[in-house]
């Protein structure tokens, strides 16, 4: 499942802190990020359902108050690609700074 696509990874990173329903989450990305990410219903549906089917996220219930909306969590699993994924972006920057390091010794 790598790499994951940048909505995947940012919908997972949201659902790392705590369980919400969708418009939560589009709602935790946008202001996390300043609205540099804006995820559309659409594609933030379609990535939780995949996810689903991945068992990487799970419904956990029904938000009665918000008008049944459902909540999704994110499981063992989806922590397990999350922090996988997070590795990998660490070891890029990593091999970026490097890169660029030698480089300006040049």
């Amino acid at each position: 499942m790598f790499p994951l696509s940048e909505p995947t990874y940012l919908i997972l990173l949201a659902l790392s802190h705590q369980s919400m329903h969708g418009y939560g989450i589009i709602k935790t990305i946008e202001d996390a990020s300043e609205q540099a990410y804006i995820i559309a219903p659409g594609t933030l549906y379609g990535v939780l359902k995949n996810l689903e089917k991945q068992k990487a996220v799970e419904i956990t219930g029904i938000d009665l108050n918000n008008r049944k909306k459902k909540m999704y969590a994110i499981t063992t699993k989806g922590m397990a690609i999350l922090q996988e994924e997070q590795t990998r972006y660490e070891k890029l920057l990593s091999f970026t700074y490097h890169l660029k390091t030698i480089k300006s010794e040049d």
